[in-house]
């Protein structure tokens, strides 16, 4: 298995790795939380989806909870030193998935548990707070918010400090005019402006950066990604063009896989490039499947967040996954604060195969603690290969934001 060999490879290179990081590290910001979604086929072991707003500490183990609020203090006093207690939690707009709410609350137990005052709301007013209620039966007060020359208040507070789990694929943008008032994830990394090839580019150039440094030939680390503009999904003529791309783009992993010794046939996966919440993700197999697509495969790739039209995708290397448990394929998800991990969980599902989008309706979450990651090879401490992933991988929306001149307000450096 790859993973083994990576694993070795970084602790025969742990202070080189280390300090790579760390030089790597210098001068960016890292958001306060952020999600990974990792495949790992035994040949390759690769983020294929970052999430800036996570939506699911609701599934972490009661022991990453916990300790995830000290995390969250250590984070927060060093990147916002002269911010006061009272913390907003902005939410997405949604009352009817009782998930998310446990996600909602998980998170406002951390930021709790950290020290501060924590009011749930949304990016818009609203004319009396309501009551949500999670998968638990907690209740939880949402407020509405508003603008005020540049500050957010709500219930007669002012924020002093915005923490977001609304991923902004619409803008808002009366209520992030000229704002002052903090907020981590920046506003400016939502979906509204963030495209996913940005995330891949950066990430893949770094895994070979890395790949080099403990000796690893680097697609075992990378996963191909490339953009497609000007997509319609019911012009003809447009799915065509989108059609001779792939069919380039899987003639290219058969001489990739072909070199590496991989016998597994190349496939891939149509992604919108601003989506979330695994919609508009269609798996192809072969570029004719695009040329017939029905009236329904053509519905699936129209479906995006807040109605929004998808007119840009990223043409993405398939990476089937080797894991099952009790008789469900299963993937890893890793959550991070900052640059520390903080929790994860196994996503399964028992209608989909290893190439499969797991990230669907039906999807089963189950335990996957920190302490189930932790290895300690030849003395040097360290996380598993999954955790390394997703240490590249926020070190990879560092650079992204970097690049996007994206800034964290008030922050204070590592």
């Amino acid at each position: 298995m790859i993973q083994d060999q990576i694993h070795q490879k970084i602790v025969d290179n742990c202070d080189a790795v280390d300090q790579w990081f760390k030089k790597k590290s210098e001068g960016l910001a890292f958001p306060f939380y952020s999600s990974y979604d990792i495949r790992d086929s035994g040949l390759k072991v690769v983020p294929v989806d970052a999430n800036i707003f996570p939506a699911g500490f609701n599934n972490i183990c009661q022991q990453d909870k916990e300790s995830a609020a000290q995390v969250a203090f250590e984070y927060l006093k060093s990147h916002y030193t002269s911010v006061g207690q009272h913390i907003f939690l902005v939410a997405e707009e949604h009352t009817a998935n009782p998930y998310y709410w446990e996600n909602v609350n998980s998170i406002q137990k951390i930021l709790a548990g950290a020290g501060y005052e924590v009011l749930v709301c949304w990016p818009k007013t609203l004319e009396a707070p309501f009551e949500a209620q999670s998968m638990t039966g907690a209740k939880i007060m949402v407020y509405g918010s508003e603008n005020k020359n540049g500050e957010i208040w709500s219930d007669g507070k002012k924020a002093d400090l915005i923490i977001c789990n609304n991923d902004f694929s619409l803008s808002y943008p009366e209520w992030s005019l000229n704002l002052k008032t903090p907020m981590n994830p920046p506003h400016e990394l939502g979906w509204y402006k963030r495209r996913k090839d940005e995330f891949f580019v950066q990430y893949n150039e770094l895994a070979g950066e890395f790949s080099k440094l403990i000796g690893i030939a680097p697609e075992h680390m990378q996963v191909k990604t490339q953009r497609f503009d000007g997509f319609d999904v019911d012009d003809e003529k447009s799915r065509g063009e989108l059609a001779d791309k792939v069919q380039t783009f899987i003639d290219e992993l058969k001489v990739s896989y072909a070199r590496l010794g991989i016998e597994q046939k190349p496939f891939v996966f149509l992604k919108n490039i601003a989506g979330t919440y695994g919609l508009a993700v269609v798996q192809v197999h072969d570029a004719d499947e695009i040329r017939s697509w029905t009236y329904k495969s053509r519905k699936k790739m129209k479906a995006a967040k807040g109605g929004r039209d998808v007119e840009s995708l990223i043409i993405q290397e398939g990476i089937p996954t080797r894991f099952t448990t009790e008789a469900e394929t299963a993937e890893p998800c890793v959550y991070m604060i900052g640059r520390k991990l903080v929790g994860g969980f196994l996503r399964t599902h028992n209608q989909k195969g290893p190439e499969e989008s797991l990230n669907s309706p039906g999807a089963v979450y189950k335990k996957m603690c920190m302490s189930d990651l932790e290895l300690n090879l030849s003395g040097c401490p360290m996380e598993n290969v999954y955790g390394w992933m997703s240490k590249l991988s926020v070190l990879s929306i560092a650079l992204e934001a970097k690049k996007a001149g994206v800034a964290f307000m008030e922050y204070k450096g590592l």
